[in-house]
């Protein structure tokens, strides 16, 4: 048996540089799906402040067609 055989002083380092490897991969991934749900939600928060936009338009539209109370009939 070689000197390699009982074990490199090396690896250790190496098997935490593996684990730190899988983990940068799985931030990726967490990164990755994070940043689809900040569009989505960023789509979902753009309809609705049109929808709102939309909503508020009609209102004021309708207060429009009320009747002036201030004014005789």
């Amino acid at each position: 048996m070689g000197p390699m055989a009982s074990g490199s002083p090396i690896d250790p380092l190496v098997d935490r540089v593996e684990r730190l490897l899988v983990r940068y991969e799985e931030l990726q991934r967490t990164n990755t799906l994070l940043a689809e749900q900040v569009e989505l939600l960023t789509q979902e928060r753009d309809s609705l402040k049109s929808r709102l936009s939309a909503a508020r338009a009609r209102v004021d539209a309708l207060l429009e067609r009320l009747p002036d109370l201030n004014t005789p009939a």
